[in-house]
């Protein structure tokens, strides 16, 4: 069973800049269609970017131009680069794998806290 951890999270301020990886394990990554979601706090979980085993990439519209997800297959992880930080990107962020870009598959990571003050 694949198992993930993400890293990358902190407090940063308004209009800077962060990396988000996240690390599975296991020998099937390259088949695996890898996703990033975030909660925020008394909201439900949504979808952030998805990125899929032929590196086709959706994001959400709310992210759009400011998010890039992107994967090594060789390092068996994927990163999502958030640039222009908004406070209301404060969120835990969800790093998911599964083999469809429709929904999210069956795994989660433990998530990330990312905090952005205004």
């Amino acid at each position: 069973q694949v198992q993930l951890v993400e890293s990358g999270g902190g407090l940063l301020q308004a209009g800077g800049s962060l990396r988000l990886s996240c690390v599975a394990s296991g020998n099937i990554f390259s088949k695996l269609t890898m996703g990033w979601y975030r909660q925020a706090p008394g909201k439900q979980r949504e979808l952030v970017a998805v990125i899929t085993t032929g590196f086709s990439a959706k994001y959400a519209d709310s992210v759009m131009g400011r998010f890039t997800i992107n994967r090594d297959n060789a390092k068996n992880t994927v990163y999502l680069e958030i640039n222009s930080l908004k406070p209301e990107d404060t969120a835990v962020y969800y790093c998911n794998a599964g083999y469809s870009a429709l929904r999210p598959g069956p795994t989660w990571g433990q998530g990330t806290q990312v905090t952005v003050s205004s």
